[in-house]
């Protein structure tokens, strides 16, 4: 049964980041375009994440249950040395998540606009940034519980170098998906463009922030390159992943957008098994050299299996009705 549970792990971190990267780079997208094209931008970017705005953080919140109950000293680990960005990230989403309410469904329409927009757009921005942060923390060997200083143990456990450089990857990962998912939204011919424009600078943005991530990971000490290209998985996943990027840019290129959804979600979760396979199933990396482990740091064998037949059991009730969603608002736009 446990990996029934860290099954439903992976899958609720890779639908994460895929759906919930694509509603965060809707903001971000839309921040980083020019005054004259953000109104249609906004109209295209509202298009393309209502389906799943409201029901992304489900992922979140299924991974946070799912460490607090199955994995209680992991969960205690990054809730304790990372709080701080952990805090940061929530906030970020409650701030997202109201100014986008606001802005959209306000009864009434005067200057409180502006401010809402500019919380959407900046918390759009950050929060994925932190995700980042954290996300590399677990891996940097940087959390350290025998640090004695208060900066060691709680600032510098994930503010470095290499996080930084892996929070502005999971920034531009998010743009990506963002330009990708709406480019099945556009009406005419110029918003195509506009959105095909987009989706290709986001992509060099990706290719840019992901050879960072590897230069800050050298300069760090990280093997990254070791957990990466090592073993023929590794290669196998950057290779598809790149075969991916092909396809979408082809796809672009002959207007024929039908697969290009698809195909980015396959590339995040190629990126995912690259950069974590190797040490699986050692989800924290310490700095004294100890690891905590998927397989080794788990609840009482009771508790995982009453967890695992909760997700099997809870997963009849979400997916078909999240479906049902999708089609409901793709029925609408017909």
């Amino acid at each position: 049964m446990i990996y029934v549970v860290i099954g439903f792990l992976w899958l609720s971190m890779c639908l994460y980041l895929i759906l919930g990267g694509a509603d965060f780079g809707a903001g971000i997208v839309e921040l980083f375009t020019s005054k004259k094209a953000r109104p249609k931008t906004k109209e295209i970017m509202y298009e393309s994440i209502a389906p799943v705005w409201e029901a992304n953080h489900m992922w979140l919140i299924i991974a946070i249950v799912i460490l607090f109950v199955g994995f209680p000293e992991i969960y205690t680990t990054m809730s304790t040395y990372l709080h701080i960005p952990l805090v940061l990230m929530l906030l970020g989403i409650i701030a997202r998540g109201t100014a986008f309410t606001f802005r959209h469904y306000d009864a009434v329409k005067d200057e409180w606009q502006i401010l809402y927009t500019q919380i959407f757009y900046y918390a759009s921005l950050l929060t994925p940034f932190f995700l980042g942060l954290i996300a590399a923390a677990t891996v940097s060997q940087s959390i350290n519980p025998d640090a004695k200083t208060f900066l060691d143990l709680y600032i510098f456990s994930w503010l470095n170098w290499f996080g930084v450089a892996v929070g502005l990857f999971t920034v531009a990962l998010c743009a990506y998906l963002a330009s990708i998912f709406s480019l099945r939204e556009t009406r005419d011919k110029l918003d195509l463009t506009l959105m095909i424009k987009k989706s290709k600078q986001t992509m060099i943005f990706v290719v840019l922030t992901g050879v960072l991530v590897f230069l800050t990971a050298y300069l760090s000490g990280i093997p990254l390159v070791t957990w990466v290209f090592s073993k023929p998985l590794g290669i196998m996943a950057i290779s598809f992943a790149t075969v991916a990027l092909g396809l979408i840019f082809r796809a672009m290129k002959n207007r024929k957008l039908l697969p290009v959804r698809a195909l980015a979600g396959f590339q995040v979760i190629m990126i995912l098994v690259a950069a974590t396979y190797q040490h699986n199933p050692d989800i924290i990396l310490l700095g004294n050299g100890q690891h905590l482990s998927l397989l080794e740091h788990i609840a009482a064998p009771k508790t995982i299996s009453a967890l695992g037949w909760a997700l099997m059991l809870g997963s009849l009730f979400i997916l078909p009705f999240l479906f049902y969603l999708m089609f409901s608002f793709s029925k609408l736009k017909k």
